[in-house]
């Protein structure tokens, strides 16, 4: 078997049919489908058993009770026989050459990873070209593992992190410093819906700080497998930048708290942010809203981002 796309599928009975229906789609024949019922109460799980009788052996099913994302993507990876491995929301769906793509740029580049743009798409059928990665610099490609596709070789071991937030980033950071060679194309491929709650949008300040257990991971990770600049990239970026970010949008009781504790980890690993490699090597822009959000004016930080629309 070529592919196999794991798919954890919680309340989507809505959403689900065009999630299944464009994997169906693909031009790319030799892969199987993972679905996996995250104890969803909805009707998703019946759904799931309709494609596995219509499409025995293209489609697998696998029903657990409600563990969360990074257990669900895990059971599937135990099943799934795939030389080559992608990940897509049950919300979400895929353009009909995705995987035909992926696979043969990681074939042409003898890649580990293969990454593509993802389009965000609204309920208004608005559509909108998402950043996903900086040029040169590949682990600003962590994030979502849906865009992405992983050689099941390089994989191993490693698995989603389980019960927290943020599991996809841990993944992904992970195959992405591990890689031999990563390799982006620069289509808009994966389709994201927009419109319902997510991690990236969200009010539950103290969740968030789930990013700090991920971190701790990362560190552990990076201490084996790669390197303290790499830590020090992801922490400025994924904590001190987009962490903090996020938590001054939201108006819950528990921001002002999170966010301090997220400053507090961020000082702690890095007691001196100017002479940070890693802060050195940011663009200007980027300098200068890690800078305040480091020294407590995170207010200012959210002030110029909302002049601009993007930082660069």
């Amino acid at each position: 078997m070529k592919l196999s796309v794991i798919v954890p599928v919680y309340r989507a009975e809505a959403y689900l049919p065009r999630c299944v229906e464009s994997l169906f789609a693909q031009s790319t024949e030799d892969m199987e489908i993972i679905l996996v019922n995250d104890g969803s109460p909805d009707g998703s799980g019946t759904l799931c058993d309709g494609y596995a009788a219509r499409f025995p052996g293209k489609i697998r099913v696998l029903h657990l009770d409600n563990g969360g994302q990074g257990r669900a993507r895990n059971r599937g990876l135990e099943l799934a026989v795939g030389e080559f491995i992608g990940f897509v929301d049950s919300d979400d769906w895929v353009e009909p050459d995705m995987y035909e793509k992926l696979l043969a740029l990681m074939e042409r580049e003898q890649a580990d990873v293969a990454v593509c743009g993802i389009r965000k798409r609204t309920e208004d059928g608005g559509a909108e070209s998402l950043p996903v990665w900086r040029e040169g610099i590949p682990l600003s490609a962590a994030g979502s593992a849906c865009n992405k596709l992983f050689r099941r070789s390089a994989i191993g071991e490693l698995r989603f992190p389980e019960g927290l937030w943020y599991e996809d980033f841990a993944f992904s950071a992970k195959l992405l410093m591990r890689a031999g060679k990563t390799a982006f194309l620069a289509e808009d491929l994966y389709d994201y819906r927009v419109g319902q709650t997510s991690t990236m949008n969200n009010q539950n300040a103290r969740k968030n700080l789930d990013i700090l257990e991920i971190m701790e991971d990362l560190r552990a990770f990076t201490a084996r497998e790669a390197s303290a600049d790499d830590y020090e990239y992801l922490l400025i970026n994924h904590v001190l930048l987009d962490g903090v970010n996020r938590l001054a949008l939201q108006h819950g009781p528990d921001k002002l708290e999170a966010i301090w504790l997220m400053r507090a980890y961020v000082r702690e690993h890095i007691p001196k942010l100017t002479q940070c490699p890693a802060w050195k090597r940011e663009s200007r822009n980027r300098r200068i809203v890690m800078k305040l959000n480091y020294d407590g004016l995170e207010d200012l930080s959210k002030l110029i981002l909302k002049m601009k629309k993007s930082i660069g």
